[in-house]
Protein backbone atom coordinates (compact mmCIF):
# COMPACT_ATOMS: atom_id res chain seq x y z
CA UNK A 1 0.00 0.00 0.00
CA UNK A 2 1.09 3.52 -0.17
CA UNK A 3 2.79 5.29 2.44
CA UNK A 4 0.43 5.51 5.50
CA UNK A 5 -0.66 9.02 6.11
CA UNK A 6 -0.92 10.62 9.89
CA UNK A 7 -3.89 13.29 9.94
CA UNK A 8 -3.04 15.76 13.17
CA UNK A 9 -6.64 16.99 14.33
CA UNK A 10 -7.95 18.81 17.22
CA UNK A 11 -10.11 22.39 17.78
CA UNK A 12 -8.19 25.54 17.05
CA UNK A 13 -5.33 26.55 19.26
CA UNK A 14 -4.56 23.37 20.86
CA UNK A 15 -0.65 22.82 19.30
CA UNK A 16 -1.12 21.18 16.25
CA UNK A 17 1.62 22.81 14.37
CA UNK A 18 3.99 22.99 16.95
CA UNK A 19 3.25 18.82 17.64
CA UNK A 20 3.69 18.84 13.30
CA UNK A 21 7.21 20.86 13.55
CA UNK A 22 8.18 19.24 16.84
CA UNK A 23 7.50 15.89 15.10
CA UNK A 24 8.99 16.72 11.88
CA UNK A 25 12.40 18.33 13.48
CA UNK A 26 12.28 21.44 11.45
CA UNK A 27 9.81 24.63 11.27
CA UNK A 28 7.67 23.91 8.33
CA UNK A 29 4.45 24.39 9.24
CA UNK A 30 3.37 28.28 10.66
CA UNK A 31 2.95 28.57 14.08
CA UNK A 32 0.63 31.80 15.24
CA UNK A 33 -1.98 32.27 18.58
CA UNK A 34 -4.43 33.43 15.87
CA UNK A 35 -7.06 31.03 15.39
CA UNK A 36 -6.84 29.91 11.84
CA UNK A 37 -3.62 30.16 10.50
CA UNK A 38 -3.52 26.89 9.48
CA UNK A 39 -5.84 26.21 6.13
CA UNK A 40 -4.29 23.85 3.62
CA UNK A 41 -2.74 20.48 4.34
CA UNK A 42 1.11 20.63 4.97
CA UNK A 43 2.66 17.21 4.84
CA UNK A 44 5.85 16.07 5.61
CA UNK A 45 7.60 12.63 5.12
CA UNK A 46 8.60 10.86 8.38
CA UNK A 47 10.93 7.96 8.99
CA UNK A 48 10.54 5.08 11.66
CA UNK A 49 13.82 2.98 11.43
CA UNK A 50 12.80 1.19 8.00
CA UNK A 51 9.21 2.51 7.65
CA UNK A 52 7.75 5.59 6.42
CA UNK A 53 4.40 7.62 7.30
CA UNK A 54 3.46 10.96 5.77
CA UNK A 55 2.60 13.66 8.88
CA UNK A 56 -0.39 15.68 7.63
CA UNK A 57 -0.94 19.02 9.10
CA UNK A 58 -4.84 20.45 9.20
CA UNK A 59 -6.86 23.00 10.29
CA UNK A 60 -8.46 23.93 13.56
CA UNK A 61 -11.67 22.41 13.34
CA UNK A 62 -15.24 24.62 14.06
CA UNK A 63 -13.46 27.66 13.68
CA UNK A 64 -15.33 30.53 11.09
CA UNK A 65 -12.65 31.73 8.80
CA UNK A 66 -12.50 35.58 8.33
CA UNK A 67 -12.17 35.08 4.63
CA UNK A 68 -14.78 33.06 4.18
CA UNK A 69 -12.76 29.73 3.65
CA UNK A 70 -14.75 27.65 6.32
CA UNK A 71 -15.54 25.39 3.71
CA UNK A 72 -12.30 24.65 2.14
CA UNK A 73 -10.75 24.28 4.98
CA UNK A 74 -13.34 22.08 6.36
CA UNK A 75 -12.70 20.13 3.14
CA UNK A 76 -9.17 20.19 3.57
CA UNK A 77 -9.34 18.60 6.82
CA UNK A 78 -11.92 16.10 5.61
CA UNK A 79 -9.85 14.73 2.73
CA UNK A 80 -6.64 14.35 5.34
CA UNK A 81 -9.07 12.06 8.06
CA UNK A 82 -10.73 10.29 4.71
CA UNK A 83 -6.73 9.44 3.46
CA UNK A 84 -4.99 8.69 7.14
CA UNK A 85 -3.69 5.11 8.52
CA UNK A 86 -3.60 7.10 12.04
CA UNK A 87 -5.42 10.31 13.43
CA UNK A 88 -3.11 12.32 16.24
CA UNK A 89 -6.56 13.95 18.46
CA UNK A 90 -4.68 17.13 19.83
CA UNK A 91 -6.19 18.70 23.25
CA UNK A 92 -4.59 21.07 25.48
CA UNK A 93 -4.12 19.89 28.68
CA UNK A 94 -3.79 23.31 30.73
CA UNK A 95 -7.28 24.40 29.06
CA UNK A 96 -8.87 20.21 30.33
CA UNK A 97 -11.73 19.51 27.86
CA UNK A 98 -14.04 22.02 26.80
CA UNK A 99 -17.08 21.56 23.68
CA UNK A 100 -15.32 21.96 21.23
CA UNK A 101 -12.83 18.96 22.16
CA UNK A 102 -16.18 16.95 22.66
CA UNK A 103 -17.21 17.95 18.93
CA UNK A 104 -14.39 16.87 17.43
CA UNK A 105 -14.45 13.49 18.86
CA UNK A 106 -17.96 13.19 17.88
CA UNK A 107 -16.43 13.65 14.44
CA UNK A 108 -13.96 10.80 14.99
CA UNK A 109 -16.00 8.37 16.63
CA UNK A 110 -17.99 6.48 13.21
CA UNK A 111 -13.58 6.27 12.05
CA UNK A 112 -12.31 2.81 12.18
CA UNK A 113 -8.72 3.99 11.85
CA UNK A 114 -6.61 3.88 15.30
CA UNK A 115 -6.55 7.69 17.46
CA UNK A 116 -4.15 8.80 19.71
CA UNK A 117 -5.73 11.35 21.69
CA UNK A 118 -2.54 13.50 22.29
CA UNK A 119 -3.00 15.86 25.39
CA UNK A 120 -0.43 18.56 24.25
CA UNK A 121 0.87 21.60 26.33
CA UNK A 122 1.66 19.30 29.41
CA UNK A 123 4.65 21.35 30.32
CA UNK A 124 5.21 19.84 33.77
CA UNK A 125 4.25 16.90 35.84
CA UNK A 126 1.46 18.78 37.70
CA UNK A 127 -0.35 18.63 34.37
CA UNK A 128 -0.12 15.34 33.87
CA UNK A 129 -3.62 14.22 35.93
CA UNK A 130 -5.22 17.27 34.83
CA UNK A 131 -5.05 15.22 31.22
CA UNK A 132 -6.37 12.39 32.77
CA UNK A 133 -10.20 13.65 31.87
CA UNK A 134 -9.11 13.06 28.02
CA UNK A 135 -9.46 9.41 28.77
CA UNK A 136 -13.27 9.74 28.48
CA UNK A 137 -13.02 9.61 24.99
CA UNK A 138 -11.86 5.97 24.41
CA UNK A 139 -8.60 6.70 22.68
CA UNK A 140 -5.00 6.02 23.71
CA UNK A 141 -3.60 8.67 25.36
CA UNK A 142 -0.54 10.37 25.31
CA UNK A 143 0.75 13.37 27.22
CA UNK A 144 3.14 15.68 25.17
CA UNK A 145 5.04 18.94 25.61
CA UNK A 146 6.58 20.60 22.72
CA UNK A 147 7.53 23.73 24.52
CA UNK A 148 9.29 21.25 27.41
CA UNK A 149 10.06 18.65 24.60
CA UNK A 150 8.08 16.07 26.75
CA UNK A 151 6.18 12.71 25.50
CA UNK A 152 8.07 12.74 22.07
CA UNK A 153 9.30 9.26 22.88
CA UNK A 154 6.16 8.05 24.11
CA UNK A 155 4.20 9.37 21.26
CA UNK A 156 6.52 8.36 18.57
CA UNK A 157 5.99 4.41 20.40
CA UNK A 158 2.49 5.13 20.12
CA UNK A 159 2.69 5.76 16.46
CA UNK A 160 4.35 2.75 15.46
CA UNK A 161 2.60 0.33 17.51
CA UNK A 162 -0.42 1.96 15.62
CA UNK A 163 0.32 2.33 12.15
CA UNK A 164 -0.93 -0.35 10.04
CA UNK A 165 1.70 -3.07 9.07
CA UNK A 166 4.15 -2.57 6.44
CA UNK A 167 2.78 -4.49 3.36
CA UNK A 168 -0.46 -4.63 4.38
CA UNK A 169 -3.00 -6.25 2.02
CA UNK A 170 -6.82 -6.34 1.38
CA UNK A 171 -9.15 -7.74 3.97
CA UNK A 172 -10.61 -11.47 2.79
CA UNK A 173 -13.68 -10.52 0.74
CA UNK A 174 -12.73 -7.65 -0.61
CA UNK A 175 -12.74 -6.89 -4.40
CA UNK A 176 -9.94 -7.19 -6.60
CA UNK A 177 -10.00 -3.56 -7.80
CA UNK A 178 -12.13 -0.19 -7.15
CA UNK A 179 -12.91 1.53 -10.10
CA UNK A 180 -14.47 5.08 -9.66
CA UNK A 181 -16.03 6.06 -12.61
CA UNK A 182 -16.66 9.95 -12.81
CA UNK A 183 -16.60 13.05 -15.04
CA UNK A 184 -19.09 15.66 -15.89
CA UNK A 185 -22.86 14.76 -16.16
CA UNK A 186 -24.40 13.46 -19.07
CA UNK A 187 -21.41 11.67 -20.05
CA UNK A 188 -22.60 7.98 -20.14
CA UNK A 189 -21.34 6.83 -16.74
CA UNK A 190 -24.73 5.10 -15.33
CA UNK A 191 -25.23 3.48 -18.64
CA UNK A 192 -21.24 2.36 -18.15
CA UNK A 193 -22.72 0.75 -15.14
CA UNK A 194 -25.43 -1.18 -16.14
CA UNK A 195 -23.52 -2.58 -18.53
CA UNK A 196 -21.05 -3.80 -16.82
CA UNK A 197 -23.23 -5.62 -13.95
CA UNK A 198 -25.53 -6.97 -17.25
CA UNK A 199 -28.83 -5.08 -15.41
CA UNK A 200 -30.45 -1.89 -14.52
CA UNK A 201 -28.54 -1.49 -11.64
CA UNK A 202 -28.47 2.35 -11.99
CA UNK A 203 -31.17 4.92 -12.86
CA UNK A 204 -30.12 5.67 -16.62
CA UNK A 205 -31.49 8.86 -17.93
CA UNK A 206 -31.15 11.95 -20.05
CA UNK A 207 -31.59 14.61 -17.93
CA UNK A 208 -28.02 16.08 -16.52
CA UNK A 209 -27.23 15.05 -12.69
CA UNK A 210 -29.82 11.64 -12.25
CA UNK A 211 -27.30 10.66 -10.32
CA UNK A 212 -27.17 12.23 -6.90
CA UNK A 213 -24.82 10.35 -4.45
CA UNK A 214 -21.98 7.75 -5.42
CA UNK A 215 -22.91 4.05 -5.67
CA UNK A 216 -20.67 1.21 -5.24
CA UNK A 217 -21.89 -1.69 -7.46
CA UNK A 218 -19.86 -5.08 -7.25
CA UNK A 219 -19.20 -7.46 -10.71
CA UNK A 220 -17.33 -9.78 -12.29
CA UNK A 221 -14.73 -10.38 -14.74
CA UNK A 222 -13.30 -13.07 -15.31
CA UNK A 223 -14.30 -14.68 -12.02
CA UNK A 224 -13.31 -12.27 -10.06
CA UNK A 225 -15.05 -9.57 -7.80
CA UNK A 226 -14.52 -5.51 -9.02
CA UNK A 227 -16.23 -2.56 -7.78
CA UNK A 228 -17.50 0.24 -9.42
CA UNK A 229 -18.45 3.65 -8.02
CA UNK A 230 -20.85 5.21 -10.20
CA UNK A 231 -20.44 9.06 -8.99
CA UNK A 232 -22.50 12.54 -9.60
CA UNK A 233 -22.14 14.72 -12.41
CA UNK A 234 -19.02 17.25 -11.54
CA UNK A 235 -20.33 20.27 -11.89
CA UNK A 236 -18.88 24.43 -12.14
CA UNK A 237 -18.01 25.47 -8.80
CA UNK A 238 -20.66 28.24 -9.54
CA UNK A 239 -23.24 26.20 -10.87
CA UNK A 240 -23.31 24.70 -7.06
CA UNK A 241 -26.74 25.90 -5.75
CA UNK A 242 -27.87 23.33 -3.48
CA UNK A 243 -26.80 21.27 0.05
CA UNK A 244 -27.51 18.17 -2.84
CA UNK A 245 -24.65 19.39 -5.16
CA UNK A 246 -22.58 20.37 -2.60
CA UNK A 247 -22.58 17.00 -1.05
CA UNK A 248 -22.77 15.22 -4.72
CA UNK A 249 -19.38 17.00 -5.37
CA UNK A 250 -17.92 16.21 -2.36
CA UNK A 251 -18.83 12.39 -2.53
CA UNK A 252 -17.53 12.19 -5.77
CA UNK A 253 -14.14 13.35 -4.38
CA UNK A 254 -13.76 11.06 -1.96
CA UNK A 255 -14.78 8.14 -4.48
CA UNK A 256 -11.70 9.17 -6.14
CA UNK A 257 -9.48 9.25 -3.44
CA UNK A 258 -10.40 5.44 -2.22
CA UNK A 259 -10.15 4.24 -5.55
CA UNK A 260 -7.76 2.25 -6.98
CA UNK A 261 -8.20 3.56 -10.81
CA UNK A 262 -9.91 6.26 -11.98
CA UNK A 263 -12.15 6.16 -15.57
CA UNK A 264 -12.46 9.55 -16.42
CA UNK A 265 -15.29 10.21 -18.58
CA UNK A 266 -15.49 12.68 -21.56
CA UNK A 267 -18.85 12.61 -24.31
CA UNK A 268 -17.92 12.34 -27.90
CA UNK A 269 -19.64 15.02 -28.84
CA UNK A 270 -19.04 17.71 -26.40
CA UNK A 271 -15.79 19.81 -25.99
CA UNK A 272 -13.73 19.09 -23.22
CA UNK A 273 -14.69 21.72 -20.24
CA UNK A 274 -13.48 23.59 -17.08
CA UNK A 275 -14.75 20.65 -15.32
CA UNK A 276 -13.05 18.35 -16.80
CA UNK A 277 -9.87 20.17 -16.50
CA UNK A 278 -10.91 20.50 -12.86
CA UNK A 279 -11.38 17.01 -12.54
CA UNK A 280 -8.06 15.60 -14.07
CA UNK A 281 -6.05 17.69 -11.61
CA UNK A 282 -7.78 16.73 -8.81
CA UNK A 283 -7.35 12.86 -9.76
CA UNK A 284 -3.48 14.00 -10.61
CA UNK A 285 -3.44 15.47 -6.72
CA UNK A 286 -4.58 12.46 -5.38
CA UNK A 287 -2.03 10.15 -7.73
CA UNK A 288 -4.46 7.84 -8.93
CA UNK A 289 -3.76 5.62 -12.09
CA UNK A 290 -6.65 6.93 -14.84
CA UNK A 291 -8.00 5.95 -18.42
CA UNK A 292 -9.34 8.87 -20.44
CA UNK A 293 -12.37 6.97 -21.55
CA UNK A 294 -14.70 8.76 -24.55
CA UNK A 295 -17.68 7.33 -24.46
CA UNK A 296 -20.44 7.25 -27.20
CA UNK A 297 -17.78 7.07 -29.62
CA UNK A 298 -20.46 5.48 -32.15
CA UNK A 299 -22.41 8.88 -32.50
CA UNK A 300 -18.93 10.72 -33.77
CA UNK A 301 -16.38 8.13 -35.35
CA UNK A 302 -17.93 8.01 -38.83
CA UNK A 303 -16.85 11.80 -39.28
CA UNK A 304 -14.12 12.13 -36.43
CA UNK A 305 -11.03 10.31 -36.50
CA UNK A 306 -9.54 8.98 -32.98
CA UNK A 307 -6.44 10.08 -33.56
CA UNK A 308 -8.06 13.56 -33.64
CA UNK A 309 -9.58 12.76 -30.08
CA UNK A 310 -5.81 11.09 -29.00
CA UNK A 311 -4.47 14.83 -30.30
CA UNK A 312 -6.83 16.95 -28.53
CA UNK A 313 -6.65 15.02 -25.41
CA UNK A 314 -2.61 15.49 -25.39
CA UNK A 315 -2.34 18.95 -26.02
CA UNK A 316 -5.42 19.71 -23.44
CA UNK A 317 -3.52 17.56 -20.78
CA UNK A 318 -0.11 17.87 -21.28
CA UNK A 319 1.46 17.01 -17.86
CA UNK A 320 0.26 13.57 -18.22
CA UNK A 321 1.19 12.13 -21.01
CA UNK A 322 1.52 9.14 -19.90
CA UNK A 323 -2.69 8.46 -19.00
CA UNK A 324 -3.94 5.39 -21.68
CA UNK A 325 -7.36 6.58 -23.61
CA UNK A 326 -9.67 4.13 -24.51
CA UNK A 327 -12.38 4.57 -27.17
CA UNK A 328 -15.87 2.64 -26.37
CA UNK A 329 -19.47 2.50 -26.35
CA UNK A 330 -21.18 2.06 -22.94
CA UNK A 331 -25.00 1.64 -24.04
CA UNK A 332 -23.53 -1.61 -26.08
CA UNK A 333 -20.68 -3.00 -24.18
CA UNK A 334 -18.03 -2.36 -27.29
CA UNK A 335 -14.50 -1.92 -26.03
CA UNK A 336 -15.68 -2.58 -22.56
CA UNK A 337 -13.83 -5.58 -21.62
CA UNK A 338 -10.51 -4.13 -23.02
CA UNK A 339 -11.23 -1.05 -20.78
CA UNK A 340 -11.27 -3.15 -17.68
CA UNK A 341 -8.88 -5.14 -18.84
CA UNK A 342 -6.58 -2.09 -19.36
CA UNK A 343 -7.50 -0.72 -15.78
CA UNK A 344 -6.60 -3.84 -14.29
CA UNK A 345 -3.12 -3.32 -15.75
CA UNK A 346 -2.74 0.21 -14.60
CA UNK A 347 -4.16 -1.41 -10.69
CA UNK A 348 -1.41 -4.03 -11.45
CA UNK A 349 1.40 -1.70 -12.12
CA UNK A 350 0.33 1.01 -9.43
CA UNK A 351 1.12 -2.30 -7.28
CA UNK A 352 4.55 -3.28 -8.53
CA UNK A 353 7.72 -3.22 -6.28
CA UNK A 354 11.38 -2.38 -7.91
CA UNK A 355 14.30 -3.07 -6.11
CA UNK A 356 16.40 -0.21 -4.39
CA UNK A 357 19.45 -2.14 -6.78
CA UNK A 358 17.46 -1.19 -10.15
CA UNK A 359 16.37 2.16 -8.82
CA UNK A 360 19.51 3.23 -8.16
CA UNK A 361 20.75 1.97 -11.44
CA UNK A 362 17.92 3.97 -13.37
CA UNK A 363 18.29 7.09 -11.60
CA UNK A 364 22.21 6.75 -11.66
CA UNK A 365 21.52 6.92 -15.44
CA UNK A 366 19.33 9.56 -15.40
CA UNK A 367 21.85 11.50 -13.85
CA UNK A 368 24.95 10.24 -15.93
CA UNK A 369 22.88 11.66 -19.35
CA UNK A 370 21.85 14.69 -17.69
CA UNK A 371 23.02 15.75 -14.16
CA UNK A 372 20.90 18.04 -12.32
CA UNK A 373 21.24 21.73 -12.96
CA UNK A 374 23.79 24.06 -10.10
CA UNK A 375 20.84 25.96 -7.93
CA UNK A 376 22.96 29.25 -7.10
CA UNK A 377 26.31 28.37 -5.64
CA UNK A 378 25.28 24.63 -4.55
CA UNK A 379 25.91 21.63 -7.06
CA UNK A 380 22.48 19.16 -6.09
CA UNK A 381 23.67 15.74 -5.58
CA UNK A 382 21.42 12.71 -4.96
CA UNK A 383 22.99 9.83 -2.92
CA UNK A 384 20.32 6.99 -2.72
CA UNK A 385 16.94 5.84 -4.13
CA UNK A 386 14.36 3.69 -3.32
CA UNK A 387 10.89 2.69 -3.46
CA UNK A 388 9.23 3.04 -0.46
CA UNK A 389 5.99 2.30 -1.24
CA UNK A 390 3.46 1.36 -3.58
CA UNK A 391 -0.44 2.99 -4.62
CA UNK A 392 1.13 4.85 -5.85
CA UNK A 393 4.41 3.51 -6.37
CA UNK A 394 6.83 6.15 -4.06
CA UNK A 395 10.39 6.48 -4.43
CA UNK A 396 12.53 8.47 -2.18
CA UNK A 397 15.74 10.14 -3.19
CA UNK A 398 18.42 11.59 -0.50
CA UNK A 399 20.10 14.19 -1.54
CA UNK A 400 22.29 17.36 -0.04
CA UNK A 401 20.13 19.99 -0.94
CA UNK A 402 16.10 18.99 -1.98
CA UNK A 403 15.13 22.83 -2.49
CA UNK A 404 18.27 23.14 -4.73
CA UNK A 405 16.88 20.38 -7.16
CA UNK A 406 14.19 21.85 -9.40
CA UNK A 407 9.95 21.06 -10.76
CA UNK A 408 11.60 20.66 -13.99
CA UNK A 409 14.40 18.44 -13.37
CA UNK A 410 12.18 16.56 -10.93
CA UNK A 411 9.55 15.78 -13.79
CA UNK A 412 12.58 14.78 -15.99
CA UNK A 413 13.88 12.17 -12.94
CA UNK A 414 10.14 10.67 -13.60
CA UNK A 415 10.19 10.39 -17.06
CA UNK A 416 12.98 8.31 -16.73
CA UNK A 417 11.27 6.41 -14.20
CA UNK A 418 7.86 5.77 -16.24
CA UNK A 419 10.76 4.88 -19.25
CA UNK A 420 12.75 2.27 -17.13
CA UNK A 421 10.72 0.76 -14.21
CA UNK A 422 7.72 -1.06 -14.70
CA UNK A 423 4.84 2.27 -13.88
CA UNK A 424 4.62 3.30 -17.24
CA UNK A 425 1.27 4.55 -17.18
CA UNK A 426 0.77 5.21 -13.09
CA UNK A 427 1.23 8.54 -11.55
CA UNK A 428 4.96 8.05 -9.69
CA UNK A 429 5.04 9.38 -6.05
CA UNK A 430 8.70 11.19 -5.76
CA UNK A 431 9.98 12.41 -1.92
CA UNK A 432 13.11 14.54 -1.63
CA UNK A 433 15.00 14.20 1.53
CA UNK A 434 18.17 15.71 2.81
CA UNK A 435 20.52 12.92 3.97
CA UNK A 436 21.03 12.84 7.53
CA UNK A 437 23.75 11.26 9.89
CA UNK A 438 24.38 7.96 9.15
CA UNK A 439 22.31 7.49 5.94
CA UNK A 440 24.40 6.20 2.63
CA UNK A 441 26.97 8.95 1.73
CA UNK A 442 28.53 7.86 -2.11
CA UNK A 443 26.56 9.18 -4.74
CA UNK A 444 24.22 6.82 -6.73
CA UNK A 445 26.65 4.79 -8.91
CA UNK A 446 25.83 1.18 -10.86
CA UNK A 447 27.78 -1.03 -8.26
CA UNK A 448 25.94 0.52 -5.23
CA UNK A 449 23.45 -1.72 -3.66
CA UNK A 450 23.95 -4.32 -5.91
CA UNK A 451 23.20 -7.46 -3.23
CA UNK A 452 19.78 -5.93 -2.70
CA UNK A 453 18.55 -7.84 -5.97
Amino acid sequence: MGVPQIAIVGRPNVGKSSLFNWLAGRRLAIVDPTAGVTRDRVTYLLQFGDRYAELVDTGGMGIKDPDDLTEHIEEQIENAIDSAALILFVTDARDGLVPLDEEVSRRLRPLTVPIICVANKADTPSLDDQAEEFHCFGYKLVRTSVHQNRGKLELLAAIRELLPPAGAEMAPGEPVMKLAIVGRRNTGKSTFVNTLCQAERMIVSEVPGTTRDSVDVRFELDGEAFLAIDTPGFRRTKSIVSNIDFYGVHRGKRSIRRADVVLLFFDANERISKVDKQLCDYIAEQFKPCIFVVNKWDLVRDHVSADRWVAYLRDTFRSLPYVPIAFIVGQTGQNVKALLEHARKLFEQSRQRVSTAKVNRVVHAALERNPPPISGRKQPKIYYAAQVAVQPPTIVLLCNSPKAISQPYQRYLLGVMRDELPFSEVPIKLYLRRRVSGEPTGEVRDESWRGEE
